[in-house]
């Protein structure tokens, strides 16, 4: 073996890309209080594919702050390779304030002109696209900025000239743009997409559709060549040209399910990356995912593969 095959073997089996932020979470005790955590989908998706056992890395940037420095020491702490997050010192780490009321939760977001909004397709690392088996993004990681998206497209075209797959979410957030140009950009992702796990709510707003398998016609039409539709209490619906099933969900008493399709998403593509099948993989997703929601927040409670394995067998 080369010095560079052994430096290619290195490097994460899979990437995601797109912003990671620090959550501010009010108290119910103490309205003036607030619980840190972490978000940031493609973050949550990297930390669970990590943890089911896949060497996992991110693409982004964060401000030379003290935020950023908290997201790095996260990744690490769960062996997500930081190598390719850019640090910059002329902008913050995106921030978001959950509040809580009558009427549920609310957003307010503080992540304009964010680090990882300024990032571009000249800082892509290109050595780790080119030995990744998998890519992943979501619609935030094409809305936060022109330059990210830009960034994104590259990404995603030079992973699959090198032979690896692009896995996309969907998520889509009408507060970063209008649904017209989601739709229209959403549109070109899907033909770069190998691998596409939109939720119901998601995909009926870009396609237009309401039923199941018209939204999954649509899908494969792009040339997507596995979806899995994430349908939460009731599973997900996995189809590939030649087959389509529903994959039925794993009984757990749900607490919170924050972040629990962004745990689906990496234990899914781990599970791809580890050599299953979409249906095998699917199942073992549905009952990661579950777990996930048997705790408080989006990071915390994401099982092990033990775990899921334990639970699986059981």
């Amino acid at each position: 073996m080369t010095q560079a095959d052994s430096k290619i073997m290195q490097m994460p089996q899979v990437l995601a890309m797109g912003e990671a932020m620090v959550e501010f979470n009010q108290s119910p005790e103490d309205p003036r209080r607030y619980l840190q955590g972490f978000g940031g989908d493609t973050s949550n998706f990297a930390i669970a594919a990590s943890r089911q056992g896949v060497r996992t890395g991110y693409v982004s940037a964060v401000g030379d702050d003290l935020f950023g420095r908290m997201l790095l020491d996260l990744w690490r702490d769960e062996h997500v390779d930081t190598r390719f997050v850019h640090v910059d010192s002329q902008a913050p780490t995106g921030v978001y304030f959950v509040s809580h009321d009558d009427d549920g939760h609310h957003f307010d977001y503080l992540r304009a002109g964010s680090a990882a909004s300024r990032y571009r397709a000249q800082d892509l690392p290109r050595e780790a696209l080119a030995g990744a088996q998998f890519l992943h993004l979501s619609g935030i990681s094409l809305a936060i900025s022109v330059s990210a998206c830009d960034a994104a497209f590259d990404a995603m075209s030079k992973i699959r000239a090198a032979g690896g797959k692009v896995s996309f979410d969907t998520n889509l957030r009408l507060k970063l743009w209008p649904l017209a140009r989601a739709r229209a950009t959403m549109r070109e992702a899907f033909s770069l997409t190998d691998v596409c796990l939109p939720s119901w709510d998601d995909v009926t707003a870009v396609t237009g559709l309401e039923d199941r398998d018209a939204i999954l016609d649509a899908l494969l039409s792009h040339g997507v060549k596995v979806v899995a539709l994430k349908l939460g209490r009731e599973g997900c619906y996995v189809a590939t040209p030649e087959e389509r099933r529903i994959v039925p969900p794993y009984p757990v008493q749900a607490v919170d399910a924050t972040g629990a399709g962004d745990c689906f998403g990496g234990a899914f593509v781990a599970r791809l990356a580890l050599g299953d099948d979409p249906f095998t993989a699917a199942r073992y997703a549905n009952v990661c995912a579950a777990l996930s929601t048997t705790g408080y927040g989006a990071v915390a409670p994401v099982p092990r593969a033990e775990q899921v394995i334990r639970a699986l067998a059981s």
